[in-house]
């Protein structure tokens, strides 16, 4: 086999590896699964060794399979690096880049900011990967990251741009039919919108004092964009990003005295990808379209 196959092999066996069936990691190349199941054979074949156990659970590395996982995983990375450094060297304002950010991000806050990137940079494509997982940024998932807390990965450039408000609020016709609560005691007479599993408001309002509980969060589930959306139904109270509710028609801040603390709010990408000028670009006009945002300018 050439070079070119044998990379095409491990590259599969590194897949099924890391996500434990052939299924996974055929989704996870964009490969079918005979096609991952073949590579697996042939590079058994080729090595006269067995490098995983099959189960009904799925594909358990052996252990000579776990030595060459480590060793497919630096030599991925190895890639992944050199990578970074020939999309560095590009020097025109043309290409693509590709941004991830939360999903509350990508859907209520971006669009807008990208719209205008695209008139002032027409030769540049923009790919937006909405998540709320930490994409990394030096596996190529994404060129820039707009992060809602301080990034810890190594050879990174991140800029803290802000910080963001977030606040108690209602839809007017909610308020219109059950009232406005005055205090944050007040709440707990009103439908709660909040998460499902995550318990992260509720250990939040007790660190503030306030002995919210799972039942006072009438409608719940754990997709935030999803929670906005029933906020703006008129479902209920709930809490989000202050410059968000204020650009949304019929959503208001509910004033109350909980400290809430912001969120911050940090443009990082590698420095390697900052090198290329057009993601170099790109970063700096995002963050100061960021920090408009942030300064209350609407994007309107």
């Amino acid at each position: 086999m050439n070079s070119m196959a044998d990379w095409t092999l491990w590259r599969s066996f590194g897949a099924v590896a890391a996500n434990g069936s052939l299924s996974a990691a055929a989704r996870a190349l964009g490969l079918s699964q005979p096609t991952v199941g073949r590579h697996i054979e042939a590079l058994e074949r080729e090595l006269g060794a067995k490098l995983f156990e099959r189960a009904v659970s799925g594909f358990r590395p052996t252990e000579l399979g776990l030595r060459a996982y480590e060793q497919v995983k630096k030599a991925a990375e190895a890639l992944a690096e050199a990578e970074l450094f020939a999309a560095g060297a590009g020097g025109a304002l043309e290409g693509s880049v590709r941004i991830t950010a939360s999903v509350v991000t990508s859907h209520y806050t971006l669009p807008k900011m990208l719209a205008r990137l695209r008139l002032e940079f027409p030769m540049i494509a923009l790919e937006l990967v909405p998540t709320d997982s930490a994409e990394n940024l030096l596996m190529r998932e994404a060129d820039i990251a707009v992060r809602m807390f301080r990034p810890t990965q190594l050879d990174l450039i991140a800029r803290k741009i802000g910080e963001s408000a977030i606040v108690a609020c209602a839809h007017r016709d909610y308020i219109a039919k059950r009232g406005r609560p005055r205090t944050p005691a007040d709440l707990t007479a009103h439908d709660l919108i909040g998460f499902d599993r995550s318990e992260i408001l509720i250990a939040t309002a007790r660190q503030l004092g306030f002995p919210l509980e799972r039942k006072h969060f009438t409608l719940r589930c754990d997709n935030q964009s999803a929670l906005w959306e029933l906020l703006k139904a008129g479902g209920g109270i709930g809490f989000a990003q202050e410059n968000i509710v204020r650009e949304t028609e019929g959503m208001e801040v509910i004033a109350l005295d909980l400290p809430i603390p912001p969120l911050e709010v940090w443009l990082t990408s590698h420095r390697e990808l900052y090198a290329s000028r057009r993601i170099r670009a790109i970063y700096d006009r995002l963050g100061e379209m960021l920090g408009e945002w942030l300064g209350g300018k609407s994007m309107r």
